[in-house]
């Protein structure tokens, strides 16, 4: 029988920030007989850690999911809401459901199982650590796929964030249809384009 702290997921998101590409959230329920050592906030370990955990993470926990929201969604219902979404989404697909999440940061999805809300979770927090994990390695490999499709903006490199790289490409290349056009700079460009038409 398992226990009700083993059907507790982590849940978090990664890709508030960046001006391009999907906001992406995972979910994780651990196992306590398979402790993973070394897990913690994705944004300081080394993309060589996070992918070998990412691994570890897929093989031994009870259950782990990864939703998102589109930058579609994202332009639609802003960037706070599709976050939420995104990680209902991700709780929503574990087999099997959790009977408690915490959850990254000070504001909780709807869910249908209790909820916390922990600021810095993924410092604190194994089953939090582990999603980060998760949907950063996802998102990463997303945004070096979409590099690819979108030559010239060096998304692999900072993954939609706007570096100065980034913003120059804005200008000298335009908007592809991963913008998220809600966003200040890429709707400032926007509006510079459309008023040279």
């Amino acid at each position: 029988m398992i226990s009700s702290k083993n059907k507790t997921a982590g849940v978090d998101e990664v890709g508030r920030g960046p001006l391009a590409g999907a906001v992406v959230a995972a979910a994780v329920i651990l196992d306590p007989d398979k402790p993973i050592s070394g897990l913690a906030d994705s944004k300081t370990l080394t993309e060589k850690t996070r992918i070998r955990l990412a691994e570890e993470i897929k093989t031994s926990a009870l259950a782990w999911a990864i939703g998102r929201a589109e930058v579609e969604e994202i332009d639609q219902i802003n960037i706070l809401q599709a976050s939420l979404l995104a990680m209902r989404r991700a709780v929503l697909l574990l087999s099997p459901q959790p009977e408690y999440a915490l959850v990254d940061g000070n504001r909780c999805p709807d869910l249908p199982c209790p909820a916390q809300a922990i600021i810095k979770g993924d410092q604190t927090v194994a089953e939090i650590s582990a999603a980060s994990i998760i949907a950063k390695v996802a998102r990463d490999q997303e945004m070096v796929e979409m590099d690819r499709l979108y030559p010239g903006y060096g998304f692999a490199r900072h993954k939609g964030y706007p570096t100065k790289v980034h913003m120059q490409a804005l200008q000298d290349l335009g908007i592809t249809p991963i913008h998220r056009r809600s966003f200040g700079p890429v709707k400032k460009r926007l509006a510079e384009i459309n008023g040279a038409l």
